[in-house]
């Protein structure tokens, strides 16, 4: 993470509305990792957009922390399926 681009979290939750309680809530469960310098948070660039998901599960559909963890281990391990499912078809093209 030294060497990649960082976001203010201060300038991330002016852009969403949102407490920066949220992202050092989401950091304490393990969902996205922050960097503090200086007293400041940062957030890497390339998990903006999965915070901005669950900033929309949060706060759009109202779904808590704890559902918030559970509905993003669901949605990895989906994915990790689908991967496996692609390598697997990939396999087959070659019978």
């Amino acid at each position: 993470m030294e060497n990649e681009e960082m976001v203010l979290a201060n300038e991330f939750c002016i852009q969403h509305d949102i407490e920066l309680s949220f992202i050092y809530a989401v950091n304490e469960s393990g969902l996205i990792e922050v960097s503090v310098n200086e007293e400041q948070l940062f957030v890497p660039a390339s998990q903006l957009h999965y915070l901005e998901k669950l900033v929309r599960l949060h706060f759009d559909l109202n779904i808590n922390l704890e559902g918030i963890e559970t509905v993003s281990y669901l949605l990895q391990k989906m994915n990790n399926m689908q991967e496996k499912i692609l390598m697997l078809s990939n396999r087959l093209r070659v019978y």
